[in-house]
């Protein structure tokens, strides 16, 4: 009898204690449905509408920079440089001296020749006196003629030779750095200096045969170079290839920069951009504001719900070109559209959200630090102020 009482007083134990934690599990479970179904506060995000700009279109290429007038300077003859007249590094001028080979000999030469044209002009003068008197046939009188003529075109022919012994710069530029030195012997044809002129100065690119009709000449380039990532060089296309490359099927191009400060040297890449002559109306956005799935590009499309709360709308959109921070959308938005510009990553489609305004967050700072004095809440207070809450 005490045994089965002792049973039955066991069981109503369990029975007590497992209610119990059936009835607690019960009750949290409520708790949890009640919160799952309230609505989720709004998620605070920044916002971005859909405006056009004023966007010139324009073709991206790259190309080499090269100098309208380049060359290396070279002697015709050969001799020993007894001279030297520039510096490496120089700004020289149309027909200013580089070098002077040594020329005596030549020299001594043209003064044999001149002697020998002056005895012949003589000679000839004498004759042109004596022909009108019959003192002299005429084959004399021609005679002496042709000796003067002959006389005259050696001395022009050996001065000529003497003038090669002093090498110029052919036009004005800046001449490189010095090849030869003094009292060496050069051959014909040795290198000397290389000259080139910077202002102005062309840039050779390519375009695709698809663009033939968008780079016409005069129309206007913008160049960048990395030496001066920050500073667009503009030009003028002077001039366009009249044929395809076959193998690449590209145009190649031609235009001139002014370079009156001479930044930009022969041989630098170039990244060339030629642009439309007018500007085109275009519907752009943040790039921050697109986000990337497996279909494509979309955006959060800021929306009203039936009670007027502001919704966050994935909408799948087309984009086009990029300009800076900025992109071209060309389907999915209407100008006006607001988007979600920061903070995709948190929203899903159809959530509730709330856009940041800077001056109401502004006027909250300011109404919190006046309930304090003037002064910031002090971490204590902002804790004692959260477990209040």
């Amino acid at each position: 009898m005490k045994t089965a009482t002792r049973m039955i007083v066991v069981l109503v134990l369990l029975a007590v204690i497992l209610g119990g934690i059936f009835g607690w599990k019960f009750l949290q479970m409520q708790k949890r449905g009640e919160q799952m179904s309230q609505a989720q506060p709004p998620t605070l995000v920044d916002s971005a509408a859909l405006d056009t700009e004023a966007w010139r279109p324009q073709i991206k290429s790259v190309g080499s920079l090269r100098a309208i007038n380049g060359v290396a300077v070279s002697n015709e003859v050969a001799g020993v440089v007894s001279e030297i007249a520039f510096e490496s590094g120089q700004r020289v001028a149309r027909g200013d001296i580089l070098i002077k080979l040594e020329d005596s000999v030549d020299r001594a030469a043209l003064a044999a020749l001149e002697a020998q044209a002056r005895l012949a002009n003589e000679t000839f003068r004498r004759y042109s006196d004596l022909l009108p008197r019959n003192a002299i046939s005429q084959s004399q009188y021609d005679e002496a003629q042709a000796n003067y003529q002959a006389a005259r075109a050696d001395v022009a022919q050996q001065q000529a030779q003497l003038d090669k012994k002093t090498i110029r710069a052919p036009f004005d530029g800046v001449v490189g750095l010095r090849q030869v030195d003094l009292g060496e012997y050069i051959a014909v044809g040795t290198p000397i200096v290389e000259l080139n002129m910077l202002d102005p100065i062309y840039v050779d690119y390519s375009v695709a045969e698809k663009q033939l009709d968008q780079v016409q000449a005069g129309r206007q380039v913008e160049v960048r170079v990395a030496a001066f990532p920050e500073r667009a060089f503009d030009g003028v296309i002077e001039a366009v290839a009249p044929t395809v490359d076959e193998s690449s099927r590209t145009l190649d191009v031609r235009a001139k920069l002014t370079n009156s400060e001479r930044l930009l040297r022969p041989g630098m890449f170039a990244d060339v951009r030629t642009l439309a002559p007018d500007s085109v109306s275009v519907p752009t956005l943040p790039r921050t504001a697109l986000a990337f799935n497996t279909y494509g590009d979309y955006v959060f499309k800021i929306v009203e719900n039936d009670q007027g709360q502001a919704i966050a709308q994935r909408t799948q959109v087309s984009i086009g070109r990029l300009r800076g921070d900025q992109v071209e959308i060309t389907q999915g938005l209407e100008p006006g559209d607001r988007v979600v510009a920061t903070g995709q990553l948190r929203l899903r489609d159809g959530q509730p959200i709330q856009i940041k305004d800077k001056g109401a967050s502004e006027d909250s700072a300011d109404a919190a630090s006046n309930a304090n004095g003037g002064a910031p809440a002090s971490d204590s207070e902002a804790s004692n102020a959260e477990a209040q809450g």
